[in-house]
């Protein structure tokens, strides 16, 4: 995909950059680019130059290739989702075995809140181009519809949903809007995709933070840390990651820093 400027500039601003950093970003890019140059180079270009101006910036620009470092298997994506719904009230467990009317199924996150009961499938991807297709939700329907029967009459009111870090295909949200069952991707609905509650929530994930490494990261997310704020009340996981005194402050300023209301575009 060929560099677009005004993309550029939306992703920035959407991060929480001010118009200097923005001209000025951009104006460094434009100079460095050569016939061809895609998209993945000018992220990654951009992101450096925004880490040396703004941690907690560059930290919101890195959010969606951010979800994809949860992997590479789905585990800790399915904790970070149980985080976001946890967040939101809900009593929440993960890989959950529910009885239907014929088999048993697991269910990745199931969330609580008084009479109603979420059954959450997460497909994530590693590659941040895939699409779910519909033979996704048409799995899940069948899932939910035999818990559904097996339930029927407990007072609880249960609903369906797919939520990805990716994309579904056109069929497969057509389908979900007919099923009825709730699809969530990066950037869809218009309204309560997957991007919007994690900058509403500010739950970003762990793999947003510039000053952990990858080692560092994946250390974090085998003691099922996920969520970046949380790691203010985990100095002694820090420290045994390898921190020291004064990385830990500065990691402190950019979760401060991440935590700062930017204006939605």
């Amino acid at each position: 995909m060929l560099f677009e400027i005004e993309k550029l500039k939306n992703s920035l601003r959407h991060a929480g950059a001010g118009q200097d950093d923005i001209q000025a970003i951009c104006e460094i890019i434009e100079k460095e680019l050569v016939d061809g140059t895609n998209t993945k180079h000018i992220y990654q270009k951009a992101f450096q130059i925004l880490k040396r101006r703004s941690e907690g910036i560059a930290s919101r620009y890195k959010l969606k290739r951010a979800i994809t470092e949860l992997g590479p298997s789905g585990y800790p994506f399915e904790q970070y989702i149980a985080e976001i719904f946890r967040h939101q009230g809900y009593e929440v467990e993960t890989n959950v075995f529910m009885q239907g009317k014929c088999i048993q199924h697991e269910i990745d996150v199931r969330a609580t809140k008084g009479t109603e009961t979420l059954l959450i499938e997460c497909k994530f991807h590693n590659n941040t181009s895939a699409k779910s297709d519909v033979k996704v939700p048409l799995y899940m329907l069948s899932r939910f519809n035999d818990i559904a029967d097996n339930m029927s009459g407990n007072g609880q009111e249960y609903s369906g949903w797919i939520i990805t870090n990716t994309r579904f295909t056109e069929e497969a949200e057509k389908f979900g809007e007919c099923a009825p069952l709730k699809l969530i991707s990066w950037d869809y609905p218009e309204k309560g995709s997957l991007k919007e509650r994690i900058e509403l929530s500010g739950l970003h994930p762990i793999t947003c933070l510039v000053n952990l490494s990858k080692k560092q990261k994946e250390q974090l997310l085998k003691k099922r840390i996920v969520i970046g704020r949380n790691l203010l009340n985990e100095e002694l996981n820090l420290q045994k990651i390898g921190l020291s005194e004064t990385k830990i402050k500065r990691l402190k300023r950019e979760l401060m820093d991440l935590s700062i209301p930017t204006e939605r575009a």
